[in-house]
């Protein structure tokens, strides 16, 4: 975890899933990952609305997509699936933790990305998987 106590972000945060959660239940690092078939090392979250919708669009599962607004309870970094291997910076302002996130809302309404770019989404994921591309450093 980041050894630095400086701010990244002051949010407000985002977390885009297809799990029903109510307000007030923690998101927890050591459940099933969103996109692998695996237990995720840490929990994910963004400070920006589209990369959350892209998180409910492409989470497994067949429950329906929502975005959770969420606090950490404890530190957190720069997701490195997002930042400097992929693009330069935190653009998408994604973070992750080892410590919990609080659910505080649930966001009633936003816009999905239409089908088609969706479709042009899971395609190119597919595209990486099939290169052996597709690795998540968790």
């Amino acid at each position: 975890m980041n050894e630095s106590t400086e701010v990244l972000d002051l949010g407000p945060f985002f977390h885009g899933t297809k799990a029903q959660l109510s307000v007030g239940d923690l998101l927890e690092a050591q459940n099933p990952s969103n996109f692998q078939d695996k237990k995720s090392n840490y929990i994910y979250f963004t400070a920006t609305l589209d990369a959350a919708k892209w998180g409910a669009e492409l989470a497994a599962g067949n429950l329906a997509e929502r975005i959770y607004i969420v606090e950490p309870t404890g530190e957190f970094e720069n997701d490195p699936n997002l930042t400097d291997k992929r693009f330069p910076g935190n653009p998408t302002r994604s973070y992750r933790s080892k410590a919990p996130l609080k659910i505080v809302a649930e966001l009633a309404s936003w816009e999905r990305h239409s089908e088609e770019q969706i479709k042009h989404m899971l395609d190119s994921l597919k595209s990486l998987r099939e290169q052996g591309k597709a690795i998540i450093i968790d």
